[in-house]
């Protein structure tokens, strides 16, 4: 074996627990730890059955996805490292019993708390369920871990909104976890729905909500175990790793591309002013894996260590940057057949947004739906703009202001590492180039969660084309119908003061 560097000879012979290892990011961090740290002992990850299918068969596929094809093609021994147990972090001990729970306390070193519910427009007790009771569940399991060195909990940059500037530490709230979590657990749903925005304030939504308040209950927990905090910003598609443009959701930035990009969003509120707030996933999951091994070479912190995973100011775009940016390659690498031409529009003003949105996003879904109505098939669009429409609402809380991050501690881990770290564990973005990142974004977004293969960008280019001519014959026809429409109310004007004019005379 070639001469390990310094961060993968902290994680030889090591044991990693994870929950969320099925999330976007979790499977961007399970495949990072097997491929750059291989001399790792075991990598031991928590699923729950779904559709059918067992944890086992889950992995199976998970192992199948583009993201893991660099170790089966270099390192295939690896992937026999994974151990995988049933387990869901809404039941206690993270439904662990017997000799799987015997083998985590035993075995566990690094502990990595990545399971959430990201749903930002969920109800608040499946938030809390998860996200916090969640994180208290993995605590209760963790402080039996006979050999923990780092339990790393997974929160957001975002859930201390009432803060102009956020700085790497937790922020004191009102609201106490323990009454929170005692609360959703007598009071019925409904009653807590009704309550629920007056709770929030000032919070977004129950997803900042509860992780600010898991933040709280982490840190209670430093003075006996060694938690930490690390906090990513808006994680967006893999820049370089584990393959360019790697997305398995519509979340954030990718469901506003792919949206806008299949003509469906045609309106958004963002002020262009403002910078975007966005870190590619592979650079954010380099930091994650790098913190545990500061931790363990550095003197204990009198507080919780928190890391707020943000790019550097000076390579923040601007979201008129940004927008302009992805409009131009958008047209370059289109979609295939979507719903309209996309060119949508962005406005701060919200009465212009409205206006938009009922004419162009509500009008066609009634439109389409009635037609498929009479035509006797399914109807969608209606759904699909309502989950727009809450999606979009959510969104614009982060992108109608501006976010300041102080983030010296995660700027830290890059100071620390040797070159041979620095080309395993990417952290700092100066190597990205905004353009290219751009492209394989849109790229990755189209060909990993459309589905959509490159072979058919000729076809989706003729789409756009027609698409284009057919935009420009509507708003031609909707133009030229409005002036004939206000000539025709001016000619009358005119005729009725004309006779008006001679009944004097």
């Amino acid at each position: 074996m070639a001469d390990l560097s310094p961060v993968q000879e902290y994680y030889k012979d090591k044991t990693v627990f994870i929950t969320g290892a099925s999330g976007f990011m979790g499977k961007v961090l399970l495949e990072k730890l097997l491929y750059s740290c291989h001399s790792l002992k075991e990598v031991i990850i928590i699923c729950r059955p779904k559709r059918g299918k067992t944890p086992e068969a889950r992995l199976e596929d998970m192992f199948k996805l583009p993201i893991f094809q660099r170790i089966k093609d270099e390192r295939p021994h690896m992937l026999k490292k994974v151990t995988i147990y049933q387990g869901d972090v809404t039941y206690d001990l993270l439904g662990l019993s017997g000799d799987s729970l015997k083998h985590v306390v035993e075995n566990t070193n690094i502990v990595f708390h990545m399971a959430a519910t990201l749903k930002l427009e969920g109800n608040l007790r499946d938030a809390i369920d998860m996200n916090l009771l969640g994180t208290k569940r993995a605590l209760n399991v963790a402080k039996d871990m006979k050999q923990l060195e780092a339990f790393v909990h997974l929160s957001t940059a975002f859930c201390n909104c009432d803060q102009e500037v956020m700085y790497e530490k937790v922020y004191e709230f009102p609201h106490k976890p323990e009454d929170l979590m005692r609360l959703a657990e007598w009071m019925d749903v409904k009653t807590l729905d009704a309550i629920t925005p007056d709770l929030l304030k000032p919070h977004p939504n129950t997803y900042t909500y509860s992780k600010r308040l898991a933040e709280l209950l982490v840190r209670d927990h430093y003075e006996t175990m060694p938690v930490i905090i690390a906090r990513p910003s808006i994680v967006s598609p893999s820049a370089y790793e584990p393959v360019p443009g790697w997305v398995d959701n519509l979340n954030g930035p990718t469901g506003l591309m792919v949206g806008a990009g299949k003509g469906v969003i045609r309106s958004m509120l963002i002020d262009t002013r403002h910078k975007s707030e966005v870190i590619p996933v592979d650079y954010a999951i380099n930091g994650l894996c790098v913190i545990p091994y500061q931790f363990a070479m550095e003197q204990r912190p009198v507080d919780v260590p928190v890391y707020n995973i943000t790019c550097a100011d000076h390579r923040k775009m601007q979201w008129g940057e940004v927008i302009e940016m992805s409009k131009k390659i958008g047209y370059q690498y289109p979609m295939e057949a979507g719903l309209w031409y996309p060119d949508g529009c962005i406005t701060t003003n919200r009465f212009h947004h409205n206006i938009n949105v009922l004419l162009f996003h509500w009008l066609p879904a009634y439109v389409i739906d009635f037609m498929l109505f009479i035509l006797g098939q399914k109807r969608f669009m209606i759904r699909v703009q309502n989950r727009i429409s809450v999606g979009l609402e959510v969104l614009q809380f982060f992108t109608m202001r501006a976010w300041y991050f102080k983030s010296d501690a995660y700027a830290s881990l890059w100071s620390m590492l040797t070159e041979a770290d620095r080309k395993n564990f990417k952290i700092n973005t100066n190597d990205v180039d905004d353009y290219e990142y751009m492209k394989i974004s849109i790229l990755g977004g189209r060909q990993y969660v459309m589905k959509e293969p490159l072979t058919s960008l000729p076809k989706a280019r003729i789409q756009l084309r027609f698409m284009y001519v057919l935009d420009r014959i509507s708003k031609g026809l909707i133009l030229g119908g409005f002036i004939y429409w206000a000539s025709m109310r001016l000619g009358l004007i005119d005729l009725v003061r004309h006779g008006i004019e001679a009944v004097k005379h």
